[in-house]
């Protein structure tokens, strides 16, 4: 039996130019004006039909039949667009089965300017935002250097059209397979694998297993990978996947199972190789899922491939990962903070004074929904942006850990940990070792005697410097923002200001480092990874022992001259002992870790730098967020503009 997944056709009223061009009877509407019309449905959630086919489609049916009646385009995935020219109004219906028989209320509508934007739709305006100020940046140039042979209007053309190639995802999968519960049972897993731009090989980007994941979340993201890979310089383009499960209530050996079977329904597809698309970790995977896709794929669909290893990252260290990755992330956000709290221009301009001495932060973790005392997952089709009635913060895992643990060792104060069982308060400070240390012995941070449970309204708008959002999106919104405290917010987790959110935190001053920027270390040691695996051989291999009897003789040398000098009998020789932590790196040398830090913060540094520059030259304030897009967006217009978009695309 097929159920509605909504309760009773959902209208949607369109005030948009494609329902202004679509009035006439018989018009043949063009791709732009169709493009238009999909971007008015986006925030349909849980669809699953082809861009392109609808695209195609729609034009086909409006040629032939035109708009006088009621128009029916009936696609493969089951749903169905219907146009009444009276009405100007679009039906949209699905009758695709609903998950347990179960029927929810219409879809919700978004205007564009309240606070309830699809993720998608808020890495859009994000980036719509940067590229006004690109094109205005690039006519100017044309201006100023006109190009022989081609006008005005032939060039801004081409730069509208360069950014229209640059902003949608080029290619998404959505997959079902079975799997076989513990208990006999069969479940259908469903899965996505959406890959942004192909400008450069391969597409990079983490598999997260999360019972909410969905097309619209993968596609920003990926979108957002593309851009965090331009900004640091990582030759990559963007990608994600997701698996709608809850990682919780699977046991091992079907985490196993079902991990397995992705990879080979990837490959099956061509969306996981070494050169073309490399997954990495995410929310619900680690070390673990990424060692079972790199065994699969290794062992049964590239068995003769040398560089099979290299088609994953984030793998244990035995089985081809690199020593520091699991930190990377959580070390970016500290040197990412530190650039901006160093500069006194910027520290000025939010009321603090540059360094973390006396500064204290909170660290906040991942929202998720709970649907109530008996909720069970799958989740409703109301995306959870939409209500947080019931929500649980979480987030002293990997990068909230670290980023805490680098933080405190600076001379920062952490005041605040939001877990998903219980928010700490401390206004004395948290040690983050101690707190870790309490979770390893009971597996949760409850009865940790150095903090007290938190019972305030919003740990988030608690008083502090730095706010870490280490965390799934949208935790900061407009009704959050007027209320946050903290002069600071470094977002750690992807997306967790939503854009109404981000101009109210602006107006107040406070400085919003984005997760386009701040986050990037895991995808920056990522690519290291990946080189390591196609080089077959691991950091400092080659030069450990030459480097380190250089600085033996440098010392040597050192001790040699002075000694000289010495010789006059009136002074004893003078020994050159180096102390306690050069004798260690002397010894040691440098490590695989010290090696991918060391890359991992002049990374960081050197795309910070470029932010600051470009913020300054367009006068942009404290919006760093549209610098860093701006930087991205940039980089990868240039790319299509020297390649060739019909050789790229």
């Amino acid at each position: 039996m097929r159920v509605g997944l909504f309760s009773a056709s959902c209208r949607v009223g369109l005030q948009s130019r494609s329902s202004v061009c679509w009035k006439s009877a018989f018009a043949r509407p063009s791709y732009s004006q169709i493009d238009n019309l999909l971007v008015d449905l986006q925030p349909i959630r849980y669809r699953q039909f082809s861009h392109t086919n609808l695209r195609s489609n729609l034009q086909g049916e409006c040629a032939t039949t035109g708009l006088s009646r009621i128009r029916h385009i009936r696609l493969n995935h089951g749903l169905q667009i219907c146009y009444r020219k009276t009405h100007d109004t679009f039906i949209i219906r699905s009758i695709a089965t609903c998950w347990q028989n179960r029927r929810y209320g219409p879809l919700k509508v978004y205007d564009g300017t309240d606070d309830t934007l699809p993720l998608s739709r808020c890495v859009g305006s994000f980036f719509d935002r940067a590229a006004a100020i690109l094109e205005e940046k690039v006519i100017e140039e044309f201006k100023n250097n006109p190009r022989k042979g081609r006008s005005l209007e032939e060039e801004m053309n081409l730069i509208k059209g360069t950014l229209a190639v640059i902003k949608p995802c080029s290619y998404i999968i959505s997959l079902s397979f079975p799997l076989r519960r513990d208990d006999g049972k069969l479940e259908v897993i469903r899965a996505y694998r959406a890959q942004h731009k192909q400008h450069r090989l391969p597409s990079k980007g983490g598999i997260r297993y999360s019972p909410f994941v969905d097309y619209d979340e993968v596609t920003a993201l990926a979108a957002l990978m593309t851009y965090k890979c331009a900004l640091v310089n990582a030759p990559f383009g963007g990608a994600k996947a997701g698996v709608q499960i809850d990682p919780k209530k699977y046991s091992e050996s079907e985490l196993e199972r079902i991990t397995r079977r992705l990879t080979v329904e990837l490959a099956k597809k061509g969306f996981i190789n070494p050169g073309i698309d490399v997954p990495a970790p995410d929310m619900g995977t680690g070390e673990r899922e990424m060692c079972w896709i790199a065994d699969t794929y290794a062992n049964i669909m590239a068995f003769s491939d040398i560089n099979a290893r290299a088609c994953v990252t984030g793998k244990p260290v035995t089985q081809g990962g690199i020593n520091g990755r699991t930190s990377a992330t959580g070390k970016g956000v500290f040197v990412g903070i530190k650039y901006f709290i160093s500069d006194g221009s910027c520290m000025e301009t939010i009321g603090l004074t540059p360094g973390f001495k006396n500064k204290t932060y909170i660290v906040q973790g991942t929202v998720m929904q709970d649907s109530g005392p008996d909720a069970s997952f799958p989740p409703p089709p109301e995306p959870r942006y939409i209500q947080l009635a019931h929500t649980l913060l979480y987030g002293f895992g990997n990068v909230g850990f670290h980023a805490a643990r680098y933080l405190s060792e600076a001379g920062a104060k952490c005041v605040g940990v939001a877990e998903m069982d219980v928010n700490l308060h401390n206004p004395e400070g948290i040690d983050p070792l101690e707190l870790d240390e309490h979770r390893r012995q009971t597996g949760s941070l409850k009865g940790f005697e150095g903090a007290t449970p938190y019972t305030g309204e919003n740990l988030l708008c608690e008083k502090c410097d730095i706010l870490v959002t280490a965390a799934c999106e949208r935790v900061i919104t407009a009704s959050v923002a007027p209320k946050v405290q903290a002069r600071i917010i470094a977002e750690g987790a992807n997306g967790p200001v939503t854009p109404a959110a981000d101009r109210i935190l602006m107006d107040n001053k406070i400085l919003v480092i984005p997760d386009l920027f701040i986050n990037a270390g895991g995808v920056t040691v990522s690519y290291f990874e990946w080189l390591k695996n196609l080089n077959h051989v691991s950091y400092g291999r080659l030069t450990f022992k030459y480097e380190r009897d250089a600085n033996f003789h440098i010392l040597d040398s050192v001790q040699k001259s002075i000694n000289t000098w010495l010789e006059d009998g009136r002074n004893k020789k003078l020994d050159i002992i180096p102390n306690r932590e050069l004798m260690t790196k002397l010894k040691g040398g440098a490590s695989e870790k010290d090696i991918v830090h060391s890359g991992l913060e002049h990374t960081m540094e050197r795309a910070a730098e470029v932010i600051m520059q470009t913020a300054r030259y367009h006068n942009l304030g404290l919006d760093i967020r549209t610098a860093s897009y701006l930087v991205s967006i940039e980089k990868i217009y240039r790319f299509y503009r020297e390649s060739g978009v019909s050789l790229v695309c």
